[in-house]
């Protein structure tokens, strides 16, 4: 029987992969949170030690309103698995999908399937916020940020969420995967969110030779800058070579960039209802 029909249930049934991947699709939901929490206060301590721009702000307010956001995004998501699950009992019930046509080691599937998310789910996702006008309306409060740090992974309209969450379950009705790694990339995606989005300095040496297969936070904080071209650079969340083979790839010091968007009012990133508006403010320009 092929591993995306199985269900992870008895962890002396299966080798060493698959009780890793049992471990994911069985993980409670506290450690979920856990997770969370933890990623998110290593990434707080690593700015403190070694921040890359020492703001001048509130961090615990900053953190409140782009926790704020994160918090619809957890409503979201549990809307979503209603509509995940569907999909996972579809594919694992006609057999549909990329996976289910091909016979690949149980590594090289679960490889497969975090590319394929990261590809659809980020690189694409991301491209067509940015490049579509009434898509980017809503990203644009991801960007409004003026004070980029852990947080800001998080900060994301609920449209813009949607958005995203619905290229993930393309990915997953394309390529057929099983819940165990779609739960690995989410687990893994975590991670990325707040390291990526850390207010860190990484040695140049440690940054480029990162850079070269995974999104570094020097190399993401181009994406923040407050204005055209550098905003359309960095649109993949895992891997770095999407960016090479795609020509997007934008690398120089980071301290030059200014975060925020020049279009908003930079006085209200802050602002929690006036960022919640901003994709229905027609006055506001979209530079398209």
């Amino acid at each position: 029987m092929k591993l995306k029909e199985r269900h992870f249930t008895s962890l002396n049934q299966y080798d060493r992969m698959d009780a890793f991947l049992a471990f994911f699709e069985n993980m409670p939901t506290t450690y979920k949170l856990g997770w969370v929490f933890l990623c998110l206060i290593i990434s707080w301590g690593l700015e403190g030690f070694i921040p890359l721009i020492r703001f001048d702000y509130r961090k615990w307010k900053h953190a409140g309103v782009n926790l704020i956001f994160l918090s619809t995004s957890m409503v979201i998501n549990l809307l979503f698995t209603i509509a995940t699950v569907a999909i996972f009992v579809f594919t694992r019930e006609y057999e549909f999908g990329f996976l289910y046509w091909v016979d690949l080691p149980v590594w090289m599937e679960l490889l497969f399937s975090i590319m394929l998310l990261d590809f659809i789910a980020q690189y694409v996702a991301h491209y067509l916020l940015h490049r579509v006008k009434w898509m980017w309306r809503f990203h644009m409060v991801h960007h409004s940020d003026t004070k980029v740090d852990a947080t800001t992974g998080t900060r994301h309209h609920p449209g813009d969420y949607i958005l995203r969450e619905c290229f993930a379950l393309g990915a997953i009705v394309i390529s057929g995967m099983p819940l165990a790694y779609y739960l690995v990339y989410r687990i893994c995606s975590i991670l990325f969110t707040y390291f990526t989005h850390a207010n860190i300095h990484l040695p140049g040496w440690l940054d480029r030779t990162i850079s070269l297969v995974f999104i570094t936070p020097n190399m993401h904080q181009f994406l923040h800058h407050f204005e055209r071209p550098w905003t359309d650079t960095i649109f993949g969340f895992f891997f770095s070579f999407w960016y090479r083979l795609f020509g997007t790839l934008v690398y120089d010091d980071p301290k030059k960039i200014r975060y925020g968007l020049d279009v908003l009012d930079d006085h209200r990133d802050e602002d929690v209802m006036y960022q919640f508006k901003v994709p229905f403010d027609k006055s506001i320009k979209t530079d398209y």
